[in-house]
């Protein structure tokens, strides 16, 4: 008899069945249940499934959750749990970890040391010690203006004038070992390394450790462009040129390691483009640091009698014996968190990423290497949020050797919700439709101005995450992350808009 009556009312069957699990399983269960049964109903889920289930995507991983930071509630998601190469929206840990450990106001120093005796006549019998503390700004494009980016360097010299130097009998030597020599972090591609936007962090970075290559590109396709040399010029520096003529615009790629001085170009210059500028990285910031320096002392009179050095190539002691025999001559205070932390999500800017996250490991334990800087991390977020199955190995996002969910995501982004730097935080985040990687999503939509977010783009992956304000004034964080899809980036980009749309507009 029950059995006909379950089969006759298939709703009393589940009320009854769905009773007694629930006296049975524990109340999360229930909790649980019935919260997947929710958002599976909203709007917001509804944007998802179809983004899912749209055919371009059909091969791709997907990975979305979006979270109420108020409540923690998840209101949908898919594939919540599945960790993913970001790309940039890698920078949101990178910054956010800082803002929290040093603070909105902590700025790099860097330090200048005598080693040697300096004469009443103004001569120093012995070397001057440039001491990085990470400067990302030193000579940076982001910072002074075309021809301006040795200016830092001219007042570093007029104050050692101020201060009685007028002759170096020794060397200048740049320091950036307490940054680690690791050059590149794990997971970066031997085609991004050589290129302006696969530069490394250093102790001493200089001129957003970028080296400029100069061209002169015929007007007929097929032949071969013609090298002229690089700025600033890097003593030792040996290029081999196999860019041609052809296409149109910049198809062109340097190719290099960290620390190496062998260097070749490939691909094409469009025909016409005349003298052309292609930008790389720099092979070793912490030589052409000192370097360039020499050359700015010479010209403005002051004699270095020897040539430029790099404690890369030395035997030197730890820094704390090394420097603690010389003397401190002057420290030069650069700029905040505040500052780099806005161009680095604001404008995805790669190289001020590597050098936050490597500003958690000097700033909280003298240490900035890759390594122990991303440990500090870790370590720190491991007490807030569930780092299983998270992986990052960079601070920009450039690795695809980074595993971050869409839930890694929104359980970072709450917590910053109600944290203490969370304004400073929220302030370097583009707007939808408005301002800086975001200006052309969502514009004249639903989502324009309402979108707080980080962007990622690697070949075939595309991803954002921050926050979402939606009509009724809560404020949401998400995550979506989509890799190896079967379409333009362009489109999917339109397809994810539909669901930011749908945060927006839901109650």
């Amino acid at each position: 008899m029950a059995e006909i009556l379950h089969a006759d009312k298939p709703e009393l069957y589940v009320m009854i069945h769905f009773k007694l699990i629930s006296r049975i399983f524990l109340p999360g269960f229930v909790v649980l249940f019935a919260g997947s049964f929710s958002f599976s109903q909203n709007s917001i889920q509804t944007a998802i499934d179809a983004f899912s289930s749209n055919a371009y995507f059909a091969n791709a991983s997907i990975s979305f959750e979006a979270m109420d930071c108020a409540t923690g509630q998840v209101l949908a998601a898919k594939n919540p749990s599945l960790a993913l190469p970001p790309a940039s929206t890698t920078k949101l840990f990178s910054t956010a970890t800082a803002f929290q450990l040093l603070g909105k106001n902590y700025a790099p120093q860097t330090r200048i040391y005598l080693d040697g005796e300096l004469t009443e006549e103004g001569v120093l019998n012995g070397n001057l010690w440039i001491r990085g503390g990470g400067d990302v700004a030193l000579g940076s494009r982001y910072y002074n203006g075309e021809g301006r980016e040795d200016e830092f360097m001219e007042k570093w010299v007029d104050t050692l004038v101020k201060l009685g130097i007028k002759k170096i009998n020794g060397a200048i030597v740049a320091d950036a070992s307490e940054f680690g020599y690791e050059g590149a972090p794990d997971g970066w591609n031997w085609g991004d390394m050589g290129n302006y936007y696969g530069a490394g962090a250093s102790g001493l970075p200089i001129y957003d450790n970028m080296l400029r290559y100069h061209f002169q590109v015929g007007a007929k396709s097929g032949t071969k462009t013609t090298f002229l040399g690089t700025t600033p010029v890097v003593e030792g520096l040996k290029y081999a040129n196999y860019v041609q003529t052809g296409g149109s615009g910049d198809n062109s790629y340097i190719y290099g390691a960290p620390y190496s001085m062998d260097r070749f170009g490939t691909g094409t210059l469009g025909a016409g483009l005349g003298r052309f500028t292609v930008k790389g990285s720099l092979p070793d910031p912490e030589l052409t640091f000192s370097q360039e320096f020499t050359r700015v002392l010479k010209a403005k009179g002051i004699e270095v009698k020897n040539p430029a050095l790099a404690a890369r190539n030395l035997s030197i002691t730890s820094a704390s014996t090394r420097y603690a025999a010389m003397k401190l001559f002057f420290t030069y205070k650069g700029k905040t968190l505040n500052s780099i932390a806005w161009w680095t999500n604001m404008k995805s800017v790669n190289l001020f990423a590597e050098e936050v996250l490597c500003w958690v490991g000097y700033g909280t334990s003298g240490n900035g290497s890759i390594d122990n800087s991303i440990a500090r991390m870790m370590n720190y977020w491991s007490g807030k949020i569930n780092t299983i199955g998270l992986y990052i190995t960079d601070g920009s996002g450039l690795s695809r050797s980074n595993a971050i969910s869409a839930n890694h995501f929104c359980e970072m982004l709450k917590y910053m919700s109600t944290a203490k730097e969370f304004d400073a935080f929220y302030a370097t985040l583009p707007v939808a439709g408005v301002s800086g990687t975001l200006s052309s999503v969502c514009k004249n939509q639903p989502g324009e101005g309402k979108i707080h977010a980080k962007s990622g783009t690697m070949k075939r992956i595309k991803a954002y995450a921050g926050y979402a304000e939606t009509k009724s004034g809560k404020k949401i964080c998400f995550s979506l992350i989509i890799n190896n899809f079967n379409s333009s980036s362009e489109y999917a980009v339109g397809q994810m808009e539909k669901v930011f749309n749908a945060m927006v507009l839901s109650e």
